[in-house]
């Protein structure tokens, strides 16, 4: 005869493979979703409305990740904003691929991803609604106000922004249900890091 807890764990665990599974499905259905959507950019050139003035005209960007570059862009407020993390972003790209204009704009696609992809995963952690979840997620994926922010290299800004903000929501949500020091110092440097962006 099988002990009853035995069976009741293995139930239990079964169950939340399943949900594991479904959660999972999501996360990829979101990403294919959005790269089909915006796989298109990868085709686009930067353009002369401020795509020039953070990257293809700026000297300090295509110099990368100096020492006087990353002094200027915790101090500069040229175009004509204080964002030092978006600063090294477009660094970072510059020296990961030059100035092949595809690439800048896949990588505000990959930071799309993931700011939906932490909308759901957060928004599911919070509410435990699943497919609802999914729904918000996708609207946002998909919505066309968007695309303004993931189609113009210059929006990095706005990608950047987002992904702390959602950081700091997810933390948030996690400092409430276990409050403390550490939780909520958490909290603190998303939200920095957002302002930072």
């Amino acid at each position: 005869m099988k002990d009853p807890i035995t069976k009741t764990n293995l139930n239990r665990h079964q169950v939340t493979v399943i949900y594991n599974r479904r959660v999972l499905s999501v996360c990829v259905f979101l990403t294919i979703v959005t790269l089909t959507v915006f796989w298109q950019v990868k085709n686009h050139e930067f353009i002369h409305l401020d795509d020039n003035l953070y990257i293809t005209e700026n000297k300090h960007v295509q110099g990368g990740t100096t020492i006087e570059n990353l002094k200027w862009a915790f101090t500069t407020n040229h175009a004509p904003y204080w964002h030092p993390l978006t600063w090294l972003s477009h660094m970072l790209d510059v020296e990961l691929f030059g100035l092949k204009a595809g690439l800048h704009h896949l990588m505000n696609v990959f930071f799309h991803i993931i700011n939906t992809l932490l909308l759901f995963l957060i928004l599911h952690r919070m509410t435990g609604a699943l497919w609802q979840s999914a729904f918000v997620a996708t609207i946002f994926a998909l919505h066309p106000l968007h695309v303004e922010s993931v189609a113009w290299v210059a929006e990095r800004k706005d990608m950047l922004s987002t992904l702390f903000w959602m950081l700091t929501l997810g933390a948030y949500g996690s400092y409430v249900k276990r409050p403390g020091y550490r939780r909520y110092m958490l909290v603190l440097v998303c939200f920095l890091l957002g302002l930072m962006s």
